[in-house]
């Protein structure tokens, strides 16, 4: 409980940021590699879009990399996760 407060919050322009950092930079997208299929670095950068909007084409445009979480089950109908869910999801697999 409380990790959030250790965790280093930083505002600044997105594009700015990505053209500075010598990392690979992956976008999470519905259409992306599957992550659990992934050889992911230890360090990268993920950008995750909005649920009702995604990555906007200026930012998707400097990315290297894409990440999808796969769907599961005999339908494959669902659309997206919540983009919280998804980060912990995507994040998790980083760390692992």
């Amino acid at each position: 409980m409380g990790s959030l407060t250790r965790v280093s919050l930083i505002y600044t322009d997105l594009e700015t940021y990505l053209q500075s950092v010598d990392l690979p930079k992956y976008a999470s997208l519905m259409e992306g590699d599957n992550v659990y299929k992934s050889i992911l670095p230890e360090n990268a950068i993920l950008v995750m879009g909005n649920e009702a909007n995604g990555i906007s084409n200026s930012i998707l445009k400097m990315l290297t990399n894409t990440v999808s979480i796969p769907r599961f089950g005999n339908l494959q109908q669902t659309e997206s996760l919540n983009v919280a869910t998804a980060t912990a999801i995507l994040l998790s697999e980083f760390k692992r």
